[in-house]
């Protein structure tokens, strides 16, 4: 034996091969049927495409864009104010095909379709497997164009630019980019989620412009090119629109103060802001600042949704791919009975997951045209918000529980995507805010509780553990009196009645059985593969492995 066959102390076996480039959109069957179901498979062609990007370069541009943070850079060599932000390649690259795909602006290029926000709502599901963090400026760039369209004039700017396809990263007036990116000031340090108890003055100046004083604890995103804020005017809280640079193209009065050091998110920027005068226009009326960002909050939370049931699809996805091909006492991991109760139940929550946010991503779709789908995209859409946002830490969690040790290094990617679930629960108003908009919307607007309902009737007669459970939450909800008290149990017990709903209708007797069995009907423990011995698990695991 040779000296340096003496040294050889092992060889490389038993691990699953790198998962390579895959489609995300033609490889994954129910993310397939859900846009077909909702009506948005007239855009099969372009998910298709984007399916190739995010299933390939983009997920390895992801690692990238996280390994490198953005960084501040708040002066320039000679010392002059800029408050800029640094990023790597990678993350304008990832920036640069989000936008040249839509994933920002895909629903607004193609309102005049039936179905525009469903298909709009697969490229944002696909996006943040790929890469989360700029997920975050795509969602706010297109979400601000209802609020924008209450100021004609601000939108005959901003609008076509925000609409394009070009992802333009420089600093210059709006007017004279190809493509603009548009972020969101809401939160001060003394108020959080309460908006009203912000202190930022907004002052008249003659020319009609405002300048603004204050601060925001929560700006998101810095590197925008403007940002719908509130601020304070004697009529009341009202909304405006502040550029990074002024008229005459000078630096805007934002002052930086520090990036977050956040849990995860690491590719995007978040900052902690001061206004000292900012310059800036009115969006909507003077005190209707609120209702006119919430128009906003609207979508950006039905993109909280599409973000967690993306996160949990990917770390599924990873699950499946490491048992299939790692062995333990003598098979794969994926044939062990545990392990594929395990992975039945995660897809089992993936596929509801994904059904109920596309199912809301419909309803947002039609809501101007009908009004019934208008009132369930109201309710459903805080509901699925507080629901799914909820169920993506543990999922990821156990999906990384799946891989072993090697889920907690991060070149799998699993940490990655653990840092990531709990963001969507927290942003744009945490549990309790959703659950408080339930209650109000059922108090002050009963046509969204004739909506809910009548989602759920559409399946009655499908599964007897939804009809007991649609009967159950009829009597919870007129019972008030501890109402809020009890409303996070109501609101979950909502969200898993609308996720039944949705399969039931679906068709395949097998998912929505297992479904309604196990969340309803009592056949489940409180951890992911308690299953009952009933269940098929083999159709499940098959439905959620990428398909070829």
């Amino acid at each position: 034996m040779s000296l340096a066959e003496q040294f050889i102390t092992h060889s490389v076996d038993n691990q699953a091969p790198p998962q390579g480039h895959y489609n995300a959109y033609l490889s994954d069957r129910v993310l397939r049927e859900a846009v077909a179901r909702e009506g948005g498979d007239w855009a099969d062609a372009h998910l298709a495409a984007f399916g190739a990007v995010t299933g390939g370069e983009m997920m390895e541009l992801g690692f990238t864009a996280n390994a490198h943070r953005p960084e501040l850079r708040a002066f320039d060599r000679y010392g002059n104010r800029i408050d800029e932000v640094e990023f790597h390649p990678a993350y304008h690259r990832v920036m640069q095909l989000g936008m040249q795909y839509g994933v920002h602006a895909y629903a607004w290029r193609n309102s005049d379709r039936t179905g525009a926000h469903v298909a709009r709502a697969a490229l944002a599901y696909m996006h943040n497997q790929a890469e989360a963090g700029t997920a975050c400026p795509l969602t706010m760039t297109h979400s601000a164009v209802p609020a924008l369209l209450h100021q004609p004039d601000l939108a005959e700017l901003w609008v076509p630019r925000i609409n394009s396809y070009e992802y333009d990263p420089r600093v210059l007036p709006a007017a004279q980019k190809s493509g603009c990116m548009v972020g969101m000031g809401m939160t001060e340090k003394q108020g959080g989620s309460d908006v009203r108890a912000n202190t930022t003055r907004a002052y008249p100046q003659a020319d009609g412009s405002y300048e603004i004083v204050g601060h925001k604890w929560f700006f998101s995103a810095p590197m925008c090119d403007a940002w719908l804020v509130l601020a304070y005017l004697d009529a009341g809280l009202t909304c405006f629109l502040m550029p990074k640079l002024r008229p005459d193209g000078s630096r805007n009065a934002i002052r930086v103060q520090r990036l977050k050091d956040k849990l995860g998110d690491w590719s995007n920027a978040s900052s902690e802001v001061e206004f000292l005068g900012a310059w800036a226009q009115r969006v909507g009326g003077e005190g209707r600042g609120v209702a006119t960002i919430l128009e906003m909050v609207a979508l950006t939370r039905l993109d909280c949704m599409i973000g967690s049931a993306g996160l949990i699809r990917q770390s599924l996805v990873q699950a499946l791919h490491h048992t299939a091909h790692r062995k333990a006492f003598g098979k794969r991991l994926i044939d062990q009975p545990l392990m594929r109760n395990v992975l039945a139940d995660l897809a089992l929550e993936s596929e509801g997951a994904t059904a109920l946010t596309f199912r809301v991503a419909r309803a947002v779709d039609a809501s101007d045209r009908d009004a019934a789908e208008g009132a369930l995209a109201r309710i459903a859409t805080a509901i699925g918000k507080y629901w799914i946002c909820k169920r993506c830490p543990p999922a990821v969690n156990e999906a990384q529980e799946c891989l072993g040790g090697a889920g907690y290094v991060e070149e799998t990617g699993m940490p990655r995507l653990y840092r990531q679930a709990p963001l969507n629960s927290i942003w744009e108003g945490s549990g309790n805010i959703q659950c408080l908009d339930v209650l109000r919307a059922l108090a002050k607007e009963p046509d969204t509780r004739d909506a809910f309902f009548a989602e759920l009737q559409s399946a009655r007669g499908g599964n007897a553990d939804l009809d007991r459970e649609v009967a159950w939450l009829s009597q919870a909800l007129d019972d008030v009196a501890t109402l809020e008290l009890r409303s996070r149990m109501v609101v979950e017990r909502m969200a898993l009645a609308l996720q039944a709903a949705v399969l039931v209708r679906a068709g395949n007797a097998g998912v929505a059985d297992a479904f309604c069995a196990s969340r309803l009907g009592g056949e489940h423990g409180l951890n992911f593969g308690t299953l009952s011995p009933n269940v098929a698990l083999e159709p499940l695991i098959e439905r959620a492995t990428l398909a070829v």
